[in-house]
């Protein structure tokens, strides 16, 4: 049985390594690879953003001709998510960065033209000076005066931690939980005080009201006589306007409603009320008094009652006209 791994080939004696024939590719031959886009990028047919970040199936070659300190240049291409046109960039070794080639344009490299505006400033500036003495010495002082003032600030910016460094923040903390204490306390004391207050104030409005009802209590009261009506003070009132009499008042009379005048008539007594004196019984009708039968029916008088109140009426309505 043979050895499950194989570490030692067995080679023929006959063996000539070159007589293997070789595999002859060629050299600008493409890899499909799995990358990321290297940068925001949008597409030129369509105008799809594609961000940095998304994934493709890309074809990836060796550029021909182009090396970088030995180094050599890749070319990727990638086709739209949304038209499926191909776009190409390739490696930037120079600026360890990636080239846009065609197919979209780059979006989002404001820091790298910063640095190349930098970049071609400072190349400026260099030829310059070969040539102009004068203005290195002027670029000197100025770089100089630049100095002193970055120097300068950043002595305030040290000055400014350290008073900072100095306060204490506990002590600051500690302080106003003390003075938000007493705060507390005052505003509990004036509370307490002020509930005292309208309490002893309602306390002595308590003790007047029952000094004031004792006292009441303890004076009599004076009694008043009860006055009795008197029949004729209807004759003093101011007279009163006069209702209108309805038609059916004039003919049925009015209902529920006593006569006011009704106090002043007076039952005229008969004979033998007067006769009889106080205290005794008066006889019994039929009986028999001095060989004569008593008659209790009363005598009719002369005048009655409702010609009475008839003349006085009469003499109200002319009294009123005067």
């Amino acid at each position: 049985m043979s050895e499950r791994k194989v570490l030692n080939k067995y080679y023929p004696p006959d063996f000539d390594p070159s007589k293997i024939p070789k595999l002859k590719l060629p050299k600008d031959r493409q890899y499909v690879v799995r990358l990321m886009a290297p940068f925001n990028m949008r597409c030129k047919t369509c105008g799809e953003y594609i961000y940095k970040g998304k994934k493709f199936n890309a074809r990836k070659e060796t550029v021909q001709n182009e090396v970088y300190l030995g180094l050599p240049i890749f070319r990727f291409y990638i086709k739209c998510t949304r038209c499926l046109a191909e776009i190409t960039f390739k490696t930037d070794p120079e600026n360890t960065d990636y080239t846009m080639e065609h197919g979209a344009t780059r979006n989002f490299q404001a820091e790298k033209l910063l640095e190349e505006e930098e970049k071609r400033v400072q190349k400026e500036r260099e030829d310059e000076e070969l040539n102009n003495p004068m203005k290195v010495l002027e670029n000197r002082t100025k770089d100089s005066k630049l100095e002193m003032e970055v120097l300068e600030n950043l002595q305030e910016l040290k000055d400014l931690n350290q008073r900072q460094a100095h306060v204490d923040f506990e002590a600051m903390l500690r302080q106003h939980r003390l003075s938000e204490e007493e705060r507390q306390k005052q505003e509990q004391e004036e509370d307490e005080s002020e509930t005292a207050a309208l309490v002893e104030e309602a306390r002595k409005r308590r003790l007047l009201e029952d000094s004031d009802s004792e006292e009441d209590a303890a004076a009599p009261v004076p009694l008043q006589p009860a006055l009795r009506p008197n029949p004729t003070a209807i004759l003093d009132e101011a007279p009163k306007a006069k209702r209108k009499v309805e038609s059916w008042e004039r003919s049925v009379g009015t209902l529920g409603s006593r006569p006011q005048l009704s106090g002043l008539v007076v039952v005229k007594k008969t004979d033998l009320d007067r006769a009889t004196p106080q205290g005794q019984p008066a006889p019994a009708p039929g009986a028999v008094k001095n060989g004569k039968a008593v008659d209790l029916a009363p005598k009719t008088p002369g005048i009655s009652s409702l010609s009475q109140l008839g003349v006085y009426s009469d003499s109200e309505d002319s009294s009123g006209s005067n």
